[in-house]
């Protein structure tokens, strides 16, 4: 079975603890829907922020969804002027068989703006309070 990356992104209001973990939640279980992935086919996640956020790892939204043995890291993004602040990004590494055309990959709330190309209009059923 190949192994095939899976990315998304959205942008917490504040540098906030519970903001961070909770908006890297919402992102995490959208794209599992999605996709239709089982947490145990994710081979790994990598998390970058901007270097505006640092209150609290991304991966702690993972580990507190339950994805105890995902091997997870997070980094920081090289901070390009004009880029897009207060951004959380996701690169899964799944297994799964489903052809790379047919990967759904997520930008929610001011991260679509990074990938317009993807915005379906319908991210919006995603953003949930619960982390």
């Amino acid at each position: 079975m190949p192994v095939r990356g899976v990315r998304g992104a959205t942008t917490v209001e504040r540098n906030d603890r519970e903001e961070i973990i909770a908006r890297t939640g919402e992102l995490l279980r959208a794209l599992v829907e999605r996709n239709g992935i089982e947490v145990s086919d994710v081979v790994s996640a990598i998390f970058s922020v901007t270097d505006d956020v640092d209150a609290e790892f991304p991966a702690v939204a993972a580990r507190r969804l339950g994805w105890i043995y995902t091997p997870l890291m997070c980094a920081r993004e090289i901070p390009v002027p004009g880029s897009l602040p207060l951004c959380v990004r996701v690169l899964l590494h799944v297994n799964m068989d489903r052809p790379q055309e047919d990967i759904i990959h997520l930008y929610l709330r001011e991260a679509r703006k990074l990938r317009p190309d993807l915005d379906t209009g319908d991210e919006d059923r995603y953003y949930r309070s619960e982390a």
